[in-house]
Protein backbone atom coordinates (compact mmCIF):
# COMPACT_ATOMS: atom_id res chain seq x y z
CA UNK A 1 0.00 0.00 0.00
CA UNK A 2 1.24 3.48 -1.05
CA UNK A 3 1.95 5.61 2.18
CA UNK A 4 3.05 9.17 1.35
CA UNK A 5 3.88 9.23 5.16
CA UNK A 6 6.06 6.50 4.89
CA UNK A 7 8.03 7.65 1.25
CA UNK A 8 8.84 11.70 2.62
CA UNK A 9 10.43 9.96 5.87
CA UNK A 10 12.56 7.61 4.00
CA UNK A 11 13.29 10.30 1.78
CA UNK A 12 14.46 12.62 4.84
CA UNK A 13 16.67 9.44 5.97
CA UNK A 14 18.23 9.38 3.06
CA UNK A 15 19.34 12.92 2.85
CA UNK A 16 20.00 12.76 6.49
CA UNK A 17 22.28 9.73 5.45
CA UNK A 18 24.33 11.73 2.66
CA UNK A 19 24.55 15.25 5.07
CA UNK A 20 26.18 12.74 7.59
CA UNK A 21 28.65 11.39 5.24
CA UNK A 22 29.47 14.40 3.85
CA UNK A 23 30.25 16.63 7.43
CA UNK A 24 30.92 13.15 9.27
CA UNK A 25 28.64 14.06 11.95
CA UNK A 26 27.99 11.24 14.50
CA UNK A 27 23.97 10.65 14.15
CA UNK A 28 23.62 7.32 14.12
CA UNK A 29 21.29 7.13 16.74
CA UNK A 30 19.22 9.71 15.02
CA UNK A 31 19.29 7.25 11.83
CA UNK A 32 18.41 4.32 13.84
CA UNK A 33 15.18 5.55 15.43
CA UNK A 34 14.09 7.11 12.08
CA UNK A 35 14.52 3.49 10.41
CA UNK A 36 12.85 2.03 13.53
CA UNK A 37 10.02 4.22 12.95
CA UNK A 38 9.86 3.72 8.69
CA UNK A 39 9.69 -0.53 9.98
CA UNK A 40 6.99 -0.05 12.14
CA UNK A 41 4.71 2.25 9.66
CA UNK A 42 4.97 -0.63 7.24
CA UNK A 43 4.12 -3.01 9.45
CA UNK A 44 0.93 -1.06 10.48
CA UNK A 45 -0.22 -0.50 7.09
CA UNK A 46 0.71 -4.29 5.90
CA UNK A 47 -1.31 -5.48 8.95
CA UNK A 48 -4.22 -3.32 8.00
CA UNK A 49 -4.52 -3.74 4.50
CA UNK A 50 -4.94 -7.84 5.08
CA UNK A 51 -7.79 -6.40 7.90
CA UNK A 52 -8.93 -4.94 4.38
CA UNK A 53 -9.14 -7.15 2.42
CA UNK A 54 -10.54 -9.89 5.42
CA UNK A 55 -13.69 -7.47 5.46
CA UNK A 56 -13.69 -6.64 1.54
CA UNK A 57 -17.75 -7.23 0.97
CA UNK A 58 -17.39 -9.31 -2.51
CA UNK A 59 -15.03 -11.56 -0.68
CA UNK A 60 -16.42 -15.13 -0.94
CA UNK A 61 -18.35 -16.48 1.79
CA UNK A 62 -19.08 -19.74 3.43
CA UNK A 63 -21.80 -21.28 1.30
CA UNK A 64 -19.42 -19.92 -1.81
CA UNK A 65 -16.84 -22.16 -1.07
CA UNK A 66 -19.14 -24.67 -0.02
CA UNK A 67 -21.25 -25.23 -3.42
CA UNK A 68 -17.63 -25.58 -5.27
CA UNK A 69 -15.92 -27.86 -3.08
CA UNK A 70 -18.42 -30.51 -1.69
CA UNK A 71 -21.12 -32.43 -3.47
CA UNK A 72 -24.96 -32.72 -2.52
CA UNK A 73 -24.52 -30.45 0.70
CA UNK A 74 -27.61 -31.01 2.86
CA UNK A 75 -28.44 -27.96 5.36
CA UNK A 76 -29.62 -29.08 8.43
CA UNK A 77 -31.28 -26.80 11.27
CA UNK A 78 -31.98 -26.58 14.94
CA UNK A 79 -30.11 -26.96 18.04
CA UNK A 80 -33.34 -29.25 19.30
CA UNK A 81 -33.58 -26.89 22.15
CA UNK A 82 -34.29 -23.39 20.99
CA UNK A 83 -34.16 -22.76 17.61
CA UNK A 84 -32.07 -22.67 14.56
CA UNK A 85 -29.92 -19.89 14.09
CA UNK A 86 -28.80 -18.75 9.95
CA UNK A 87 -25.43 -16.84 11.51
CA UNK A 88 -24.04 -20.22 11.53
CA UNK A 89 -24.42 -22.99 9.13
CA UNK A 90 -24.05 -26.83 9.50
CA UNK A 91 -25.02 -30.27 6.72
CA UNK A 92 -23.67 -32.72 5.16
CA UNK A 93 -21.96 -33.23 1.74
CA UNK A 94 -19.40 -35.43 -0.24
CA UNK A 95 -16.01 -34.50 -0.50
CA UNK A 96 -14.59 -36.86 -3.57
CA UNK A 97 -17.42 -39.90 -2.46
CA UNK A 98 -16.31 -39.11 1.24
CA UNK A 99 -19.48 -38.24 3.57
CA UNK A 100 -18.79 -35.09 5.57
CA UNK A 101 -20.33 -33.13 8.24
CA UNK A 102 -19.83 -28.81 7.22
CA UNK A 103 -20.09 -26.18 9.68
CA UNK A 104 -19.78 -22.51 9.06
CA UNK A 105 -20.38 -18.89 9.84
CA UNK A 106 -21.63 -17.44 7.25
CA UNK A 107 -22.26 -14.27 6.47
CA UNK A 108 -24.95 -11.94 4.31
CA UNK A 109 -24.55 -10.03 0.85
CA UNK A 110 -27.21 -7.70 0.63
CA UNK A 111 -28.60 -5.71 3.43
CA UNK A 112 -31.61 -7.88 3.97
CA UNK A 113 -29.59 -11.18 3.79
CA UNK A 114 -26.79 -9.69 6.44
CA UNK A 115 -30.18 -9.09 8.81
CA UNK A 116 -31.05 -12.56 8.31
CA UNK A 117 -27.57 -13.84 9.08
CA UNK A 118 -27.21 -11.45 11.83
CA UNK A 119 -23.59 -10.37 9.96
CA UNK A 120 -22.58 -14.04 10.60
CA UNK A 121 -22.05 -13.19 14.62
CA UNK A 122 -24.23 -16.74 15.97
CA UNK A 123 -25.84 -16.66 18.90
CA UNK A 124 -25.82 -19.15 21.36
CA UNK A 125 -28.01 -21.56 19.55
CA UNK A 126 -25.69 -21.75 16.35
CA UNK A 127 -23.00 -22.83 18.49
CA UNK A 128 -25.33 -25.61 19.90
CA UNK A 129 -26.53 -26.76 16.18
CA UNK A 130 -22.92 -26.79 15.66
CA UNK A 131 -22.03 -29.43 18.77
CA UNK A 132 -24.92 -31.42 17.76
CA UNK A 133 -24.14 -31.96 14.17
CA UNK A 134 -20.71 -32.47 15.26
CA UNK A 135 -21.21 -35.24 17.59
CA UNK A 136 -23.89 -37.04 15.50
CA UNK A 137 -20.35 -36.70 12.96
CA UNK A 138 -18.35 -38.72 15.58
CA UNK A 139 -21.29 -41.00 16.31
CA UNK A 140 -21.29 -41.97 12.15
CA UNK A 141 -18.09 -41.07 11.83
CA UNK A 142 -17.76 -38.64 9.45
CA UNK A 143 -14.79 -36.43 9.88
CA UNK A 144 -15.98 -32.44 10.28
CA UNK A 145 -14.77 -29.42 8.31
CA UNK A 146 -15.52 -25.77 9.46
CA UNK A 147 -15.13 -22.71 7.73
CA UNK A 148 -14.72 -19.86 10.09
CA UNK A 149 -15.78 -16.30 9.68
CA UNK A 150 -17.20 -13.61 11.99
CA UNK A 151 -16.43 -10.78 13.67
CA UNK A 152 -17.20 -12.30 16.92
CA UNK A 153 -20.28 -14.08 18.41
CA UNK A 154 -23.44 -12.18 19.09
CA UNK A 155 -22.90 -10.24 21.80
CA UNK A 156 -26.83 -9.19 22.17
CA UNK A 157 -29.12 -9.13 25.95
CA UNK A 158 -30.56 -12.51 24.53
CA UNK A 159 -27.48 -14.09 23.41
CA UNK A 160 -26.28 -13.35 26.75
CA UNK A 161 -29.61 -14.51 28.70
CA UNK A 162 -29.66 -17.83 27.08
CA UNK A 163 -25.70 -18.39 27.57
CA UNK A 164 -23.37 -17.45 24.81
CA UNK A 165 -20.44 -17.91 26.90
CA UNK A 166 -21.38 -21.61 28.34
CA UNK A 167 -22.43 -22.51 24.78
CA UNK A 168 -19.02 -21.02 23.46
CA UNK A 169 -17.23 -22.89 26.30
CA UNK A 170 -18.69 -26.15 25.81
CA UNK A 171 -18.04 -26.49 21.98
CA UNK A 172 -14.50 -25.69 23.14
CA UNK A 173 -14.09 -28.56 25.53
CA UNK A 174 -16.14 -30.79 23.22
CA UNK A 175 -14.85 -30.65 20.35
CA UNK A 176 -11.43 -31.29 21.76
CA UNK A 177 -12.71 -34.59 22.44
CA UNK A 178 -14.57 -35.58 19.23
CA UNK A 179 -13.11 -39.06 17.84
CA UNK A 180 -12.94 -38.05 14.83
CA UNK A 181 -11.22 -35.67 12.36
CA UNK A 182 -11.14 -31.85 12.42
CA UNK A 183 -9.95 -29.67 9.58
CA UNK A 184 -10.66 -26.04 9.91
CA UNK A 185 -10.57 -23.51 7.75
CA UNK A 186 -10.37 -19.31 8.60
CA UNK A 187 -11.40 -17.68 5.23
CA UNK A 188 -11.81 -13.97 6.48
CA UNK A 189 -12.24 -12.42 9.82
CA UNK A 190 -11.79 -14.91 12.72
CA UNK A 191 -12.90 -12.92 15.95
CA UNK A 192 -12.35 -13.30 19.60
CA UNK A 193 -14.65 -17.00 20.91
CA UNK A 194 -17.01 -16.76 18.19
CA UNK A 195 -14.27 -17.68 16.26
CA UNK A 196 -12.90 -20.38 18.98
CA UNK A 197 -16.18 -22.34 19.28
CA UNK A 198 -15.60 -23.41 15.38
CA UNK A 199 -12.15 -23.48 15.46
CA UNK A 200 -10.83 -26.54 17.82
CA UNK A 201 -9.50 -29.16 14.68
CA UNK A 202 -6.46 -31.53 14.12
CA UNK A 203 -5.71 -28.95 11.05
CA UNK A 204 -6.19 -25.26 11.27
CA UNK A 205 -5.39 -23.24 7.97
CA UNK A 206 -5.71 -19.84 7.22
CA UNK A 207 -6.30 -17.86 3.59
CA UNK A 208 -3.31 -15.43 3.29
CA UNK A 209 -5.28 -12.64 3.84
CA UNK A 210 -7.64 -13.79 6.67
CA UNK A 211 -7.07 -12.52 10.25
CA UNK A 212 -7.64 -14.31 13.29
CA UNK A 213 -7.29 -12.55 16.93
CA UNK A 214 -8.87 -12.39 20.44
CA UNK A 215 -10.22 -9.24 19.47
CA UNK A 216 -11.06 -7.05 16.70
CA UNK A 217 -8.75 -4.25 15.95
CA UNK A 218 -11.30 -1.50 17.30
CA UNK A 219 -11.74 -3.32 20.30
CA UNK A 220 -8.16 -3.92 20.79
CA UNK A 221 -7.45 0.17 20.17
CA UNK A 222 -10.79 1.17 22.38
CA UNK A 223 -9.20 -1.06 25.08
CA UNK A 224 -5.50 -0.99 24.54
CA UNK A 225 -4.71 2.38 23.32
CA UNK A 226 -7.79 4.30 24.58
CA UNK A 227 -9.18 4.95 21.42
CA UNK A 228 -10.51 3.28 18.85
CA UNK A 229 -9.53 5.52 15.68
CA UNK A 230 -5.82 3.81 16.48
CA UNK A 231 -7.72 0.76 14.79
CA UNK A 232 -4.34 0.25 12.62
CA UNK A 233 -1.91 0.81 15.26
CA UNK A 234 -3.84 -2.50 17.35
CA UNK A 235 -4.12 -4.52 14.62
CA UNK A 236 -0.21 -4.67 13.75
CA UNK A 237 0.23 -4.54 17.80
CA UNK A 238 -1.97 -7.88 18.08
CA UNK A 239 -0.01 -9.94 15.17
CA UNK A 240 -3.30 -11.15 13.19
CA UNK A 241 -2.52 -12.12 10.18
CA UNK A 242 -1.72 -15.57 8.26
CA UNK A 243 1.83 -15.53 8.69
CA UNK A 244 1.85 -13.94 12.01
CA UNK A 245 -0.19 -17.05 13.06
CA UNK A 246 1.76 -19.33 11.29
CA UNK A 247 5.04 -18.06 12.70
CA UNK A 248 3.18 -18.60 16.61
CA UNK A 249 2.34 -22.26 15.30
CA UNK A 250 -1.30 -21.82 15.98
CA UNK A 251 -2.32 -22.84 12.13
CA UNK A 252 -0.60 -25.45 9.99
CA UNK A 253 -0.64 -23.51 6.66
CA UNK A 254 -1.51 -20.63 4.78
CA UNK A 255 -3.45 -20.69 1.38
CA UNK A 256 -2.42 -18.06 -1.03
CA UNK A 257 -4.45 -15.25 -2.41
CA UNK A 258 -4.41 -13.99 -6.05
CA UNK A 259 -3.50 -10.27 -5.69
CA UNK A 260 -6.34 -8.27 -4.65
CA UNK A 261 -8.11 -10.74 -2.13
CA UNK A 262 -9.98 -13.95 -3.09
CA UNK A 263 -12.69 -12.52 -4.42
CA UNK A 264 -10.36 -11.94 -7.80
CA UNK A 265 -10.32 -16.00 -8.27
CA UNK A 266 -12.72 -17.62 -5.89
CA UNK A 267 -13.02 -20.94 -7.83
CA UNK A 268 -8.97 -21.39 -7.25
CA UNK A 269 -9.17 -20.79 -3.85
CA UNK A 270 -12.02 -23.52 -3.62
CA UNK A 271 -9.72 -25.95 -5.57
CA UNK A 272 -6.46 -24.91 -3.28
CA UNK A 273 -9.09 -25.48 -0.07
CA UNK A 274 -10.27 -29.21 -1.80
CA UNK A 275 -6.82 -30.18 -1.99
CA UNK A 276 -5.81 -29.43 1.04
CA UNK A 277 -9.02 -31.11 2.78
CA UNK A 278 -8.33 -34.30 0.24
CA UNK A 279 -4.84 -34.66 1.58
CA UNK A 280 -5.23 -33.83 5.40
CA UNK A 281 -8.59 -36.08 5.71
CA UNK A 282 -7.15 -39.40 4.22
CA UNK A 283 -4.17 -38.50 6.86
CA UNK A 284 -5.83 -38.46 9.54
CA UNK A 285 -8.62 -40.64 8.89
CA UNK A 286 -5.83 -43.23 9.07
CA UNK A 287 -5.13 -42.68 12.89
CA UNK A 288 -6.32 -44.31 16.05
CA UNK A 289 -9.38 -41.68 16.95
CA UNK A 290 -7.68 -41.65 20.82
CA UNK A 291 -4.87 -41.13 19.18
CA UNK A 292 -6.42 -37.60 17.30
CA UNK A 293 -7.63 -36.67 20.47
CA UNK A 294 -4.20 -36.91 22.71
CA UNK A 295 -2.40 -34.81 19.89
CA UNK A 296 -5.05 -32.17 19.41
CA UNK A 297 -5.03 -31.78 22.90
CA UNK A 298 -1.39 -31.56 23.00
CA UNK A 299 -1.31 -29.11 20.27
CA UNK A 300 -4.12 -26.45 21.76
CA UNK A 301 -1.72 -26.87 25.39
CA UNK A 302 1.08 -25.69 23.18
CA UNK A 303 0.07 -22.27 21.96
CA UNK A 304 1.02 -19.73 24.08
CA UNK A 305 4.21 -21.16 25.68
CA UNK A 306 7.05 -19.04 25.15
CA UNK A 307 10.96 -20.31 25.91
CA UNK A 308 13.27 -17.26 26.49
Amino acid sequence: MHNPGMTALQEKVEELRRLVQESGIDAAETLQELERKIQAGDKTEAAWKRVELARHPERPYALDYIHRIFIGFIELHGDRSFGDDPALIGGLGFLEGRPVTILANQKGRTLKENMYRNHGMANPEGYRKALRLAKQAEKFRRPIVTFVDTSGAYPGLGAEERGIGEAIARNLRDFSQLKTPIVCIIIGEGGSGGALGLCVGDKIYMLENAIYSVISPEGGASILLRDAAKAKDAAAMLRITSADLLDFKVINGIIGEPRGGAQNDPGGIARSIKEILLRELTDLSRRNPAVLVRYRNQKIRKIGHWRE
